[in-house]
């Protein structure tokens, strides 16, 4: 019996194709399947959920960075299930349990309810504790293991070709990315933010057996190359199959993995602060809820244009270069969020995010199979999500903090500029360890 489980439903050395652009295409819509755990797809549900549960702005960000600090606290465990089960169990484990939640999510103002009735209690801590552990599972599963193993196994089956490929990954996330704002607002104006949270639900667990079906560890376990080559014709060929493996504790004593890391870490930042806050933050400026969200798809043009032009040149070029340029994106996005009610402002603030997002696609996909190998990928990367997933966590409240505090979100803009001071001079002498 167990044999039969074991035997896979697709052998990858029988395809017409080489099997990693069928990898490609699969682990791309895994990606995109994270949407709903990703800040950009919980932003859009914030205002009618918090009010459907009587939560404060606050409140609600306190309850989404919480249960994404515990999230960023565990995910380095999923990189260590991905090396040594592979990404096919991982990801299939993380989309059943990303629908699962979406389920809970939709029925949270019922079950809030109805545990106020049992314990005879009218209080707001109800529905804040209900939604930090729904975000906790929302965040660990869709923005943390689903996504990290779909981008690494897309990373595992390439090699000299990684760049290329990831650019058509990058620009499809983008747009994909992008766009999820307006469609899943338009479901939620249509039929309620219950149905769309659970129409979100059936499709991961559709998607699931796409996972089960498709999912690939690595070309050599079907007797395959990365890239779909032959054979090792070449010295320099198979010395790059021979770099050094790095293991996660070797990699941390790296300092391209901290500075790459925390200039990853600061877009997650930066982005999540922005996308949960958008509204609020142009409202305040004197905006208008439209002009918030337009931002999104003349920042996905740049981002697309960054990401694809980047990614085909990346592998030729030395990704310090990146690191400075993304660090560059940086600046442009903090100081126009500090000039947003000049002129020149929302232009800088879009130009900003979108080079931040373009390089963010690039880096975090190619630099670690680079730097450390493809053994330890999964413990490694899984590490680096945890910054990605705590700074994300960290963002919302300390934007809403800033707003409660100052009376605007200015000192978000100053804190971002010093930061990018200090990745800046300590980025000087990190360079790539092979």
């Amino acid at each position: 019996m167990a044999n039969i489980f074991q035997k896979p439903l697709i052998d990858p050395a029988k395809s017409p194709v080489f099997y990693g652009y069928v990898i490609l295409v699969i682990g791309t819509i895994g990606i995109y399947c994270s949407i709903p755990g990703q800040t950009i797809g919980v932003s859009v549900f914030t205002d009618p959920v918090k009010d459907a549960l009587g939560l404060t702005r606050n409140q609600f960000s306190n309850a989404y960075m919480i249960g994404t600090i515990v999230s960023s606290l565990v995910i380095g465990r999923a990189g260590v299930w991905f090396d040594t089960y592979g990404a096919r169990y991982v990801a299939f484990f993380a989309a059943i349990t990303l629908g699962v939640t979406l389920f809970l999510c939709s029925w949270s103002a019922v079950m809030s309810s109805y545990i106020k009735e049992i314990l005879s209690v009218d209080t707001w801590m109800v529905p804040f504790a209900l939604m930090t552990v729904l975000f906790f599972m929302l965040r660990f599963a869709g923005q943390g293991v689903l996504t990290m193993a779909s981008r690494n196994v897309i990373m595992i089956w390439f090699d000299k070709n990684r760049g290329k490929v990831n650019s058509f990954s990058s620009v499809a996330l983008s747009f994909g990315f992008s766009s999820s704002p307006l469609w899943v607002n338009a479901l939620i104006e249509g039929y309620g933010w219950e149905s769309t949270w659970q129409f979100l639900a059936i499709g991961l667990l559709v998607f699931s057996v796409f996972i089960y079906t498709f999912y690939k560890i690595s070309p050599e376990k079907h007797g395959l190359l990365p890239d779909g080559v032959k054979s090792l014709s070449t010295e320099e060929d198979k010395k790059k199959v021979l770099t050094k493996q790095f293991t996660l504790a070797e990699a941390k004593k790296e300092r391209a993995f901290w500075m790459y890391g925390l200039t990853l870490a600061f877009n997650s930042f930066f982005i999540t602060g922005l996308t949960f806050h958008v509204v609020s933050i142009f409202t305040h400026e004197g905006f208008a809820k439209e002009d918030a969200i337009s931002i999104f798809l003349p920042g996905s043009v740049v981002a697309v244009t960054v990401s694809t032009v980047f990614n085909f040149l990346s592998d030729n070029l030395p990704l310090k270069l990146y690191l400075y340029l993304m660090l560059l994106g940086g600046f442009l996005a903090s100081l126009g969020f500090l000039l947003l009610s000049t002129v020149a402002g929302v232009p800088m603030l879009i130009a900003g995010f979108g080079i931040l997002g373009g390089f963010f696609a690039v880096l975090n996909a190619v630099a670690w199979p680079r730097f450390f190998g493809r053994k330890h990928l999964g413990s490694i990367t899984g590490k680096v999500m945890s910054f990605l997933i705590l700074a994300s966590a960290l963002a919302p409240s300390i934007f809403s903090l800033c707003l409660s505090t100052f009376g605007s979100y200015q000192m978000v803009g100053y804190l971002g500029l010093a930061f990018l001071v200090f990745l800046t001079i300590g980025s000087i002498k990190a360079n790539n360890p092979q």
